[in-house]
């Protein structure tokens, strides 16, 4: 008998740790468990990363994911997440002055902790993980959709395929991706972070995640934007006035742009909140805060060009999981 006809993909925000409402959201899908593994007759899963962190079932969640792709049921592209997790238990080079690539300095410990904790008692399944990651593309072309994390950069991600055609991380790209002067920075930092705008000297903002920012995310599809407020995406409002605050040059060149011409693209990372919406017709964001009392998202793409609100489905986090995230 031959294998059903592939119908589309199911595409899932940023997990966070949710490992019990992403077994939920794959069973509202039509998703089932044969085999230890999840898997739809006619579809399958494309992950747009930060699997870890946060929340109360981080080796739930990545159980489940890593058993799909690795059984053919679904894709997964970095996130930073996941990024941060390499560099952070990755030796740096003799004689760079630090002895982790990413220093583990209370704040970057902070980010980590509760992945850490939950891995605490399984330090070979932990490192077995981190070999996992590396595996991971930093980007997805794929059935005429494109799939990354943060913000896709044709320019960068066309140096990224010029090196590593696999579009994955070996340990010199790793290795050199820490460094802000590299190539390898610049297309890591934007493909799995997107731009970042910083604010004025003196001003921060106080995020709902509890860590304190001086800047502000800053999305990808304004053809020409004028003020701040044109291109500010992230669920904190800027301070005083700043929405009405002039681009500079400087950072007008800081933005990437995305046309309404170019195919599907999926995104996560942006923390969005409310009833999922798309910003743009060829653009959908897939991360709406799960962890932080909010809804973890999928998208049912089934070939469509132009690109539908209606083909939304979430479920929200159920308040036990939010509280244990802390």
């Amino acid at each position: 008998m031959s294998k059903p006809r592939l119908e589309g993909y199911d595409l899932i925000g940023d997990v966070h740790g949710c490992g019990a409402t992403l077994v939920t959201l794959l069973e509202k899908l039509g998703y089932e468990c044969r085999a230890g593994v999840y898997r739809h007759p006619r579809r399958k899963v494309i992950f747009l990363g930060d699997l870890i962190d946060r929340g109360p079932r981080i080796r739930l969640a990545v159980t489940v994911a890593r058993r799909m792709v690795e059984e053919g049921e679904a894709y997964i592209v970095m996130g930073n997440h996941e990024y941060n997790a390499l560099t952070y238990s990755y030796p740096a080079p003799a004689g760079s002055g630090k002895r982790w690539l990413r220093e583990h300095t209370p704040r970057n410990n902070r980010l980590i902790r509760e992945t850490l904790e939950q891995y605490y008692d399984y330090t070979n399944e932990w490192e077995d993980t981190l070999a996992w990651f590396k595996t991971i593309p930093l980007c997805l072309e794929i059935d005429g959709i494109r799939v990354v994390h943060a913000c896709w950069d044709q320019a960068l991600i066309d140096r990224l395929l010029a090196r590593r055609p696999d579009a994955c991380m070996d340990d010199a790209f790793l290795k050199e991706s820490v460094d802000a002067s590299t190539e390898a920075f610049r297309i890591l930092d934007r493909l799995t972070r997107g731009a970042n705008i910083p604010l004025p000297r003196g001003i921060q903002i106080h995020s709902g995640d509890g860590f304190t920012r001086q800047s502000f995310r800053a999305h990808f599809w304004s053809e020409d934007p004028v003020v701040w407020g044109d291109v500010v995406f992230q669920p904190d409002n800027l301070p005083g006035d700043l929405e009405s605050r002039l681009l500079k040059p400087g950072e007008r060149r800081r933005l990437s742009y995305y046309g309404g011409d170019q195919p599907p693209l999926f995104i996560g990372h942006y923390w969005c909140e409310g009833v999922p919406a798309l910003p743009t017709h060829n653009i959908a964001c897939l991360d709406y805060s799960a962890v932080k009392y909010g809804r973890l998202v999928a998208y049912r793409w089934s070939g469509e060009q132009t690109l539908n609100a209606d083909r939304f489905v979430w479920v929200h986090v159920p308040r036990e999981e939010s509280l244990l995230s802390g």
